[in-house]
């Protein structure tokens, strides 16, 4: 069997994040659901754009749920692969320079046609509720055989992020992961992403899961929206059904199952809460950073806490200080 040299290979969508700060009357001028992600097109995302940079100065900074939990993983000093599609434009080479000079590994080349590199307006309310707009652009043409430019068989654990089950080609991408990991021995971990991507592909997710799934990722209102039910009740369906079940209940922290070993982690915030964007993607970058060196369940729990209540400390959903030394004091 090959040596596995990767912690994570990350799969997803390559995003660059565009933060702004704006109140509620801003969202309901612009027709904008407080708290979710919607979906925009090319035309909408250059309104909404135009729009926010009329309030204030928009930053960018490279984004995308398993990028950013990619990221997390290396910022640990775990080792982490990423693979999505970009294009050959300038947010796709600022995506390819940030995720690089991050640690991690991106070797697929970009399209040289096709969709611009996808983007999200993120905006932020004082209450910190973040409220993502998505032009997914190149992203939806990432296809099942990209992933043979991966190099799974080094993975301990390959992540997919649930965001990229609404591309036309997401099925296929899940299905290839799926293939991949069986065939090269490797643990095939999910995040949910969404309460509105899980219920508009609950049937196939939920088959997805019981058959292929070792560890998932969801909120409560991800765990929620997939059963149709109460997130305890949820909670209680899964945690029988999956070898690893991490459910994140924001300020109330936590629940982590395995079999029948459950464990409630408390939320470790690091400071005022300023933006809870990318609190899910560092939770799971912990976790996962956890679990492939060495460390319990409950150990790995902590990491994740830590390291979702540095994130939501400051706008942005990467780290900003040294999470290594969140590592050390364990």
């Amino acid at each position: 069997m090959r040596v596995k040299s990767l912690d994570v290979l990350a799969v997803g969508n390559a995003i660059v994040d565009i933060f702004g700060q704006c109140d509620d009357g801003f969202l309901q001028t612009n027709g904008i659901e407080k708290g979710v992600m919607t979906l925009l097109d090319a035309a909408g995302s250059a309104r909404l754009y135009a729009a926010l940079d009329k309030i204030g100065s928009p930053q960018l900074i490279s984004g995308g749920s398993a990028a950013n939990t990619a990221v997390g993983v290396a910022a640990f000093g775990g080792s982490a692969n990423f693979i999505g599609r970009v294009h050959d434009d300038d947010l796709g080479a600022a995506f390819r320079h940030d995720i690089k000079a991050a640690g991690v590994g991106f070797d697929q080349p970009p399209a040289s046609s096709g969709s611009p590199t996808a983007s999200s307006i993120i905006l932020v309310t004082p209450d910190a509720a973040r409220s993502m707009n998505t032009f997914l652009g190149a992203s939806i043409e990432f296809e099942a055989g990209d992933l043979a430019l991966a190099d799974a068989a080094s993975a301990r654990i390959i992540y997919l992020e649930g965001y990229l089950f609404d591309a036309p080609n997401g099925p296929a991408i899940f299905a290839e992961a799926a293939r991949l990991a069986e065939k090269h021995d490797v643990r095939l971990a999910l995040s949910l992403s969404d309460p509105w991507c899980a219920e508009r592909h609950r049937a196939a997710l939920s088959s997805f899961i019981a058959d292929h799934i070792s560890i998932l990722f969801g909120n409560e209102d991800e765990v929620a929206s997939l059963y149709q039910s109460s997130s305890q009740d949820a909670i209680a369906a899964l945690a029988g059904k999956i070898d690893e079940l991490v459910v994140t209940r924001g300020p109330a922290g936590a629940f982590i199952g395995a079999g029948a070993d459950h464990h409630e982690i408390p939320a470790m915030p690091q400071g005022p809460v300023i933006d809870t964007t990318g609190a899910g993607d560092l939770f799971a970058a912990g976790y996962l950073f956890g679990r492939t060196n060495g460390f319990d369940f409950l150990q790995s729990g902590r990491l994740a806490s830590l390291a979702a209540g540095e994130v939501i400390s400051h706008i942005g959903a990467r780290p900003q200080t040294d999470l290594k030394q969140l590592a050390a004091s364990f």
